[in-house]
């Protein structure tokens, strides 16, 4: 057995891990813009990427890398350098240059605007003003925000059964061009688990298929979208169980803050398929939904259109039948194999499920064992206001 405890500290809870995040005038608002995280021994990584084919610089440099271990990432917003061919690449080259010897295989990430050269003058100035051996995880967090209204930390201490212990602690950024073909935007995960490397990639990789693969605010996917999971493996502690457990609840935890966050978002909601003919074909249904602007705009106004909901199943190209079809918002049930049972007193119910900040539309194919989770939220005024004018 093993017990997890939520603790302070996010990426900082680990032992051996320090982070920071200062203003260096990427963002004229005076916020954080630049952040680092920082093990004072070598860690594994383990990364996840996106699928988007025109990925930012900052991705084809890590994996000109290869298989390496580092102690160094570097974190900037407000500029993606995204489509910025190779000297984008070289420009980071030249800022992880500039750090001290004792960062090791540096790596660097970015968030912001698409298709702009980094300013290195400002990046290299910027690292001078640094202590490397801060605790401030959350100061790191709201380094890497854009449009994010607030930051976003979470950590967990792990004690195991023979009484050793192991921590792990994550960040994470996101609330616009958020569908990810992998993960979020950009999200760190430090731990001192003493995890083989294997471990790290299988259990990464798993985990952020039910939770930042699950998904949606906008229906776009990023150029910059990374999670790297960073082990130091200190503690000397690890039991696989345990371990997949705290990560799961740090990514769904984070994923979930994401889309509750989103551009202009008023609700949080998810989307349960189940009685699909696989988990693959339940995937694409929730994904469906979560990405309908129909539906999210009925999320927006309250309305209970069970009937946005069914056409959406029918159109995503699984297999679906009318007759073995169930809708409920919550546990208010308005359609049911056939029989529709919208009647006013239903319709006055599921609406005031709808008014809630955060709930269910869970969906019952009737068809075999399929099952999967999306998180969405609905689109409004506000999402096209904030990205109307997002370069300035």
């Amino acid at each position: 057995m093993y017990r997890l405890e939520q603790a302070e500290g996010g990426i900082t809870l680990a032992d051996g891990f320090f982070a920071d995040g200062i203003n260096i005038g990427l963002k004229e608002s005076g916020e954080n813009d630049l952040g680092y995280i920082h093990s004072d021994t070598l860690c594994d990584v383990a990364s996840v990427f996106t699928k988007n084919k025109f990925s930012a610089a900052c991705i084809k440099h890590f994996k000109q890398k290869g298989d390496f271990k580092t102690n160094f990432v570097l974190v900037n917003s407000k500029n993606a350098n995204a489509l910025t061919g190779k000297e984008g690449i070289d420009d980071i080259e030249e800022i992880l240059s500039n750090l001290p010897k004792d960062m090791i295989n540096p790596v660097m990430s970015s968030t912001g605007v698409i298709g702009v050269r980094l300013p290195k003058e400002k990046i290299i100035t910027g690292l001078k003003k640094f202590d490397f051996y801060k605790k401030n995880s959350t100061e790191c967090a709201k380094a890497i925000m854009t449009t994010d209204s607030t930051h976003k930390e979470i950590a967990y201490k792990v004690t195991l059964e023979d009484g050793s212990s192991f921590k792990i602690g994550g960040i994470a950024k996101g609330a616009g061009m958020i569908d990810p073909a992998m993960a979020t935007m950009l999200c760190f995960i430090t731990t001192d688990a003493d995890i083989p490397k294997e471990d790290m990639e299988e259990i990464l990789k798993e985990t952020v298929e039910v939770t930042f693969n699950a998904i949606s605010v906008d229906g776009d996917t990023s150029t910059n979208d990374t999670v790297l999971l960073l082990s130091n493996r200190k503690s000397k502690a690890y039991d696989k169980h345990a371990f997949i457990e705290a990560l799961y609840k740090i990514m769904l935890y984070l994923a979930k803050e994401i889309v509750r966050d989103g551009e202009g978002a008023n609700k949080l909601v998810s989307f349960s398929i189940t009685g699909a003919k696989s988990d693959a074909q339940a995937k694409k249904a929730a994904k469906a939904l979560s990405n309908s602007l129909l539906v999210k705009t009925a999320v927006f106004g309250e309305d209970p259109n069970w009937g946005r909901i069914a056409s959406t199943i029918g159109s995503c190209g699984i297999e679906a039948d009318e007759e073995k079809l169930s809708i409920s918002f919550d546990d208010v049930l308005v359609y049911d194999k056939g029989n529709i049972l919208f009647d006013e007193e239903n319709e006055a119910k599921a609406a005031e499920v709808m008014k809630k900040k955060e709930f269910s539309i869970k969906c019952d194919l009737g068809i075999g064992d399929g099952t999967f989770v999306a998180y969405s939220c609905d689109l409004s005024y506000e999402y096209i206001k904030i990205n109307a004018d997002y370069r300035t």
